[in-house]
């Protein structure tokens, strides 16, 4: 009989040990490869917000925070100077623009009522153009106070409601990101490509789409000129679907101002050199002249957040491995010891001391291999509940940190940063990066982490097999 024939029965030789052994090795292993698969997607989440938003900062105008802010207009020769700082790898200049309909602007102008004023949120002044589009978010009770002029605080004037439509939000980009530093969602359609002045298409949120009635291929009017839409985007917010971006040279044309920015968005390479170039930024730029925030500052606190729990899970992850290699250790040692005369009379028939260990080991291997199948379909079920649960918990406990330090998210006071799609609480725009850790259980990590537990299973079943096998077959056989 082959020696793999021969562990395959032994396996099997008492079902109900067998059944008992796998069971126990199962809840191990699936344990193990389900905080495998935590640690993983937690990795690739921290990676991603270390490669976008973690690494992004914001310069505006200075004095251009908050709705009333001031200063001068940032300009295309403060980028180039933005690019040449040490530890930048990208400058992405942004033009805002605030688009009123056409046909309520022209009925505000014949009656006399004046347009709704102030700039936009996080410093981004803005222009106002007409356009056909109609907004997608009603004004309601807070849209109509913020917008009124000339008014008093409940937005009435000589005690007669003022109602007004919110303007969309309008941007002019020169790479497809939102505010934040973060790539474009697109649902549908193609990005812009062509970034000159003469590109016509344009980027619309999918609400602002809807309430239009809009679809790619449709076009609309800003100003006097007629743009199709390119593809369609979802900002995850109410305020960011009210929105459409275009090039950045046509933003600047439709405003008449070339070479003007609003904002420029910071990409540094990680996030360890975020603090030195926010302080080189601001002094290549000057006080004077603009601005430098971290969008989402608190974020670092999300991202320690997960880094905790990344290292949670992969000591978790050891020490079931550590705990499947002992199981199967122990087992070893007592199946090693049960067969000791049958260890005897291979030695004295001249077996080789690699034959016996690889028996033991092959007979472990088969007992692993069980056991990681159930392990497996465990971990699939079980790992995205389990992460969350380590998420939810080390989120919770820094976010009671947070308030008690009176963190705020953004600057200017806005949760989020200002930007839209900003969310509250303990993290700001972070909670929401939180929660979106999404745990599957791939076949490469399943793979891997049942690598590790064969690798921890030979070395459980080897090391009984040999110290038994160099004894001598007499001392064996004379003790039994």
């Amino acid at each position: 009989m082959s020696v793999l024939a021969r562990s395959v029965g032994n396996a099997f030789r008492n079902k109900v040990r067998t059944a008992a052994v796998v069971a126990v090795l199962a809840v191990a292993i699936g344990l193990a490869l389900a905080m495998l698969v935590a640690n993983q997607a937690v990795t690739g989440k921290v990676a991603e917000l270390n490669a976008s938003v973690g690494t992004v900062l914001t310069v505006n105008p200075a004095g251009g925070q908050g709705f009333e802010g001031g200063g001068e207009p940032l300009t295309a020769d403060q980028a180039a100077t933005a690019a040449a700082v040490p530890n930048v790898t990208s400058v992405v200049g942004t033009k805002a623009l605030r688009l009123r309909n056409a046909a309520e602007a022209a009925t505000q102008s014949s009656t006399g009522q004046a347009g709704p004023g102030g700039g936009r949120p996080g410093g981004q002044s803005a222009t106002t153009v007409t356009t056909s589009l109609t907004a997608a978010v009603d004004a309601g009770t807070l849209g109509n106070r913020n917008q009124a002029t000339g008014s008093t605080s409940n937005g009435t004037t000589g005690g007669t409601a003022r109602t007004f439509s919110l303007p969309v939000t309008a941007t002019g980009i020169g790479a497809e990101i939102d505010s934040t530093g973060k790539a474009l969602t697109l649902t549908q359609g193609s990005g812009l490509g062509d970034y000159t002045a003469e590109s016509t298409g344009a980027l619309l949120g999918t609400t602002l789409a809807t309430k239009n009635g809009l679809s790619v291929g449709s076009t609309f009017t800003i100003g006097e000129k007629t743009f199709t839409v390119k593809g369609l985007f979802d900002a995850g917010t109410a305020f960011g679907n009210n929105a459409l971006y275009v090039t950045l040279p046509t933003a600047q044309t439709l405003a008449a101002l070339p070479g003007e920015l609003s904002t420029m968005i910071v990409t540094v390479n990680s996030m360890e050199n975020v603090d030195a170039a926010k302080a080189a930024l601001q002094a290549a730029l000057g006080a004077d002249k603009a601005d430098v925030t971290q969008g989402q500052r608190n974020l670092q606190t999300a991202v320690s957040s997960l880094d905790s729990v990344k290292n949670i899970s992969f000591i978790a992850f050891a020490a079931a491995l550590a705990t499947a290699g002992l199981i199967i250790l122990l087992i070893m040692i007592m199946l090693v010891r049960e067969r000791r005369r049958e260890i005897g009379v291979l030695k004295a028939i001249g077996a080789p001391n690699r034959t016996i260990g690889l028996q033991f080991v092959l007979e472990a291997l088969v007992l692993v291999a069980l056991g990681s199948v159930v392990g497996a379909a465990i971990a699939s079920f079980a790992s995205g509940g389990i992460a969350s649960a380590l998420i939810s918990s080390s989120s919770s406990a820094t976010g009671i940190t947070s308030a008690a330090t009176g963190q705020r998210g953004g600057a200017g006071g806005f949760a989020g940063g200002g930007f839209p799609g900003g969310q509250g609480g303990p993290f700001g725009g972070a909670s929401q990066l939180l929660t979106s850790v999404t745990a599957s259980a791939s076949p490469e990590v399943i793979a891997t982490g049942i690598a590790a537990v064969f690798g921890v299973a030979i070395i459980g079943a080897l090391v009984p097999a040999l110290l038994t096998a160099r004894i001598r077959p007499i001392e064996v056989l004379r003790g039994e």
